[in-house]
């Protein structure tokens, strides 16, 4: 089923009272980011996926129970791989942009269906671009100074990136600045291995990049390393 998109400038409510009930249905049924967080705070980055692949791939990760799948822009035709699984797993899952650096390309993001955007950096316009659009922001970040301006722009989670360099001392010092309720993703360099340093520290979820997929892997390869991810972090919470 074909993920129901809204138009930019306007959020989703708005939209809907301009479409049919059936529409409407559509996006009061449409799992929000808070859901996606609570049930499994993991973001897949299938970055250098291929439209040819692309679903498979998604599958296979949506299949062991992940709720955030991303496409950075800068693989081969991302536009249309989001379109492609947004149109098929929309409904389930929330799919999503990485390496969003501009408020046009927010537009085409969600013209293709993504409901998230992710940015390696703090950039103010692509933030509201992004909330006008009526889809889920989560910016980058590496300075406290960063974090509250990415805030104040609206942003609904941050992106602490690189945490490989920032480090868990890094990011249980900036944590402990800033609102409970906003979530943050530790991005780069985290493994099953420190995942649970970084919870510890006030990481809420994780962006997962090679550990789950690299170019020319198959499925069956993506699906066992989003396995042995899914099950790291469940581990990490029963304790």
């Amino acid at each position: 089923m074909t993920a129901f998109r809204a138009s930019c400038g306007m959020s989703y409510m708005l939209n809907s009272q301009r479409g049919s009930n059936n529409e409407f249905s559509k996006i009061m049924n449409l799992i929000t980011f808070k859901q996606a967080l609570a049930k499994m705070p993991l973001v897949a980055i299938i970055r250098g996926v291929t439209p040819d692949e692309v679903l498979a791939i998604a599958t296979a990760i949506k299949d062991v129970g992940f709720y955030l799948i991303e496409v950075p822009l800068n693989s081969p035709n991302p536009y249309e791989s989001l379109k492609i699984i947004a149109d098929a797993l929309g409904d389930e899952i929330l799919i999503g942009a990485g390496t969003v650096t501009s408020p046009e390309q927010v537009d085409k993001v969600q013209a293709a269906g993504g409901r998230f955007v992710v940015s390696p950096n703090t950039n103010v316009e692509v933030i509201k671009r992004t909330k006008q659009c009526g889809l889920y922001s989560l910016p980058g970040f590496y300075t406290p100074s960063e974090a509250f301006q990415a805030i104040d722009a609206g942003a609904d989670a941050l992106k602490m990136f690189p945490s490989d360099s920032l480090g868990v001392k890094g990011l249980k010092a900036i944590s402990v600045v800033l609102p409970d309720e906003v979530a943050i993703f530790a991005v780069g360099g985290v493994n099953i291995d420190n995942m649970a340093d970084y919870v510890a520290a006030g990481a809420a979820g994780f962006g997962l990049g090679t550990g789950v997929y690299r170019v020319g892997m198959s499925a069956d390869q993506v699906s066992d390393n989003a396995k042995a991810h899914v099950a790291a972090y469940k581990n990490i919470r029963s304790h």
